[in-house]
């Protein structure tokens, strides 16, 4: 039905009326175009097409930007720019108390600083900006995902509107097939079955060269054992706590009440096996200082034979299958718990929120523009094939072609152009992964969509089959408001106490009586009273509809 609704609106357009002369910048909205240019000034958290723009191309003229003055009036300039999630967030800090401008329009991907732009006074309210000027086709994708407006709601107003909401795609083992086929062992399927592979990985020199240079498990547990996306131990802990997984609100089956996973004692279990395994150098020994994605060199320099993470963490990898000779990677699905159950993982609906200066007068632009880039999701418009020809895709002896490497003229990889606007991934419809479920079912590569799907490598195909058939075990935090009260004043504190516990108990510099010391201190130092909070909001946030203002019910 929704897939009927959005096709169908596809006829509806932006929804825009032409001829019509904006007030803010007197240009002229005539036939889809604004005359003259206009210009939108964003924030970007990071440039990732730093170093790899082609020649004459830059952050603020590109491919992209160029299509949109020439094709629809309108020019993006990123006017903030951070280096890391750390330095965007001290740079939308630092606009807040004057000392930078705040661009007209400001992705953000923190709650607490989504709560402190809100109260700052310094983003606008935007419930008749959506209900105006949303095209109905996006309409249609933003009213099967209302929970995502929930950080940006404070008493009864929408301050942000969730970027791109979709059900991502899962995360699936990628293991070293032919160390597997050199021990003469099977991909793992249970937690047992996990430390026998990871202990050979270790022990039985499976590359073959007669040195004890490998280890079984490479993941990050500096910022988090919850990561969420790549190098992500959370199927270890869900092993043993099931849905009650780290860093995520879930709902207990016997009080119905949002509990904390991070306190519940199974993690109790699973931090004494990764003790064990990091005793006997299954682990990578530097997990507490190393990033998600720093963890992963260790598996792409062939030193390590598992990792977990979303099925395109392949591309980033498998250099290891072009520089050693014999190597060959394969996807699994995650293994099942103790209890038999499958394990758990984060499931995300968004990667943060766009919010928007109070003096941004152009959100019909904005509107305009942001539903032009869905046209490479629904294979339609412009961007029927992808967003830019010889950049993302090409046309080779009247063929679509989707292989950097045999453009007409050949580039080692694909150029990011999704990436050069003003959200930070590409957007997509539908649950993620299903193009490449629905090729396996053999159904026809009749669209953009999918004929980019199925030019995909075998590998990761299966990988994103993987994860579309197990898609019921992400699971999205229940809650994701703004900030409690207690919250703003303890959560920093309660999170680091958490984050060195379980580091200290994994590196055996605590015993693992430490965990039943930090849930005691959890539950003294704030987390009663959060946890109280989390369930008053949570009560309440159905009772207050937001939805209907913005002609999204």
């Amino acid at each position: 039905m929704l897939t009927a609704a959005l096709m169908t609106s596809l006829l509806a357009g932006c929804g825009n009326k032409d001829n019509e002369v904006n007030q803010a910048s007197g240009s002229t909205l005539q036939d889809g175009k604004y005359d003259p240019p206009i210009t939108i000034t964003i924030g970007k958290q990071l440039d990732e097409n730093a170093g790899k723009y082609f020649e004459g191309e830059s952050l603020n003229d590109n491919v992209l930007t160029r299509w949109g003055v020439d094709n629809i009036g309108i020019k993006i300039e990123t006017s903030l720019l951070g280096g890391d999630a750390a330095q965007y967030n001290n740079k939308l800090r630092l606009a807040l108390t004057g000392s930078e401008k705040l661009p007209n329009v400001v992705p953000v991907y923190d709650t607490m600083l989504m709560n402190d732009l809100i109260q700052s006074g310094r983003v606008k309210e935007i419930t008749e900006d959506i209900s105006n000027y949303m095209p109905e086709r996006l309409k249609e994708i933003y009213k099967q995902y209302p929970t995502t407006f929930n950080p940006v709601i404070q008493d009864g107003k929408v301050y942000g509107m969730p970027i791109s909401p979709v059900l991502t795609e899962g995360q699936v083992i990628l293991i070293r097939q032919d160390w597997l086929d050199n021990l003469g062992l099977q991909a793992p399927t249970t937690i047992e079955e996990f430390e026998q592979v990871i202990a050979a990985f270790t022990n039985d020199d499976p590359d073959g060269n007669n040195k004890k240079d490998t280890y079984g498990f490479t993941f990050s547990g500096k910022d988090s054992y919850n990561t969420g996306w790549v190098s992500d131990p959370v199927m270890i802990f869900s092993a043993f706590t099931g849905k009650n997984i780290p860093s995520s609100w879930q709902i207990d089956e016997e009080s119905g009440k949002l509990v904390y996973g991070s306190v519940d004692e199974g993690n109790r279990e699973a931090l004494a096996t990764l003790r064990d395994w990091y005793a006997q150098g299954y682990l990578n020994k530097e997990l507490a200082t190393q990033g998600a994605w720093d963890a992963i060199s260790d598996f792409a320099e062939g030193k390590a034979g598992i990792i977990v993470g979303r099925p395109w963490l392949y591309g980033s990898v498998k250099a290891v299958e072009e520089n050693i000779a014999g190597a060959k990677i394969s996807m699994y699905p995650t293994i099942n718990g103790v209890s038999g159950d499958k394990t758990f993982q984060s499931g995300q609906l968004n990667d943060g929120v766009f919010m928007f200066s109070k003096d941004f007068n152009n959100m019909e632009a904005f509107f305009l523009y942001y539903d032009k880039l869905y046209d490479a999701a629904f294979g339609t418009g412009d961007f029927q094939y992808g967003y830019a020809q010889g950049y993302d895709y090409d046309i080779v002896n009247s063929e679509v072609v989707f292989d950097p490497k045999k453009f007409n003229t050949p580039l080692d990889a694909a150029q990011m152009v999704g990436k050069m606007a003003f959200t930070k991934n590409s957007p997509s419809v539908g649950t993620a992964g299903k193009d490449y479920y629905d090729l396996a079912q053999g159904t026809e590569p009749n669209t953009g969509p999918l004929m980019a799907a199925n030019a995909a490598d075998e590998t990761t195909k299966s990988g994103y089959v993987i994860s579309y058939e197990n898609r019921e075990t992400l699971l999205p935090s229940m809650f994701n408001g703004p900030p409690t009260k207690t919250m703003q004043s303890n959560w920093e504190q309660l999170t680091t106490m958490e984050q060195e516990t379980y580091t200290k108990i994994i590196y055996s510099k605590e015993p693992i009586e430490a965990f039943d010391i930090f849930v005691k201190q959890w539950h003294e130092k704030g987390g009663d009273q959060i946890t109280e909070e989390v369930n008053e909001w949570y009560s309440n946030a159905s009772k207050v509809d937001v939805m209907s203002g913005m002609g999204l019910k």
